[in-house]
């Protein structure tokens, strides 16, 4: 089996996800692609609750007709969101399994601060797409949308509601958890 692994933060998972992790699965061969949200920030983000950010990813997955997961795998781990820990893990607990790992250009400037970035390359093939505004030699893809997490939450927070950047039913789940401000039924 293989199984590209989309990592983030997922606060909230927004268009610019499913976008991604849609590609991926149509042109690069995979049988399904997970979602990883951290556990804990390895940079010290402010996250809402991981259950809740499980709950939103589990409502993209929705979007999809299966192909498309939400893995618990950094919980279970309980560690600080190291993508080397995480694909170590993986890689033994699924020894049948190749990995990729889906990456978007604009994470290109961070890998620096990674921890054993070689030897991700080594447990799996790293996927680089093109985000729009994040120009980089070796991506995939046409740009992705321009939508970002912080951008939903900066709109949240002005009382405005991203219906055209975040999949009604995560917003749904957002509202129904009282997150970023959301409140009642719609």
């Amino acid at each position: 089996m293989k199984v590209a692994l989309l990592g983030g933060s997922f606060n909230p998972p927004h268009v610019g996800h499913l976008m991604a992790a849609s590609y991926v699965h149509a042109t690069q061969g995979v049988d399904a692609v997970w979602l990883m949200p951290t556990f804990h920030h390895p940079f010290g983000k402010q996250l809402e609750p991981f259950e809740a950010r499980v709950r939103m990813c589990e409502a993209l997955c929705r979007e999809t007709s299966g192909w498309l997961q939400t893995s618990l795998v950094e919980r279970e781990l309980g560690g600080g969101g190291r993508t080397v820990d995480t694909l170590a893990y993986l890689v033994e607990r699924h020894p049948d399994t190749r990995f990729s790992l889906i990456i978007g250009s604009d994470i290109l400037r961070d890998l620096p601060q990674w921890k054993d970035f070689d030897r991700i390359q080594r447990m799996a093939h790293v996927t680089v797409l093109y985000r729009a505004g994040y120009p980089a030699p070796d991506t995939v893809g046409p740009p992705l949308a321009e939508v970002s997490s912080t951008q939903v939450r900066d709109q949240l927070a002005r009382g405005l509601e991203p219906s055209e950047l975040v999949p009604s039913a995560v917003l749904q789940v957002a509202r129904d958890e009282g997150l970023y401000g959301l409140r009642g039924p719609r």
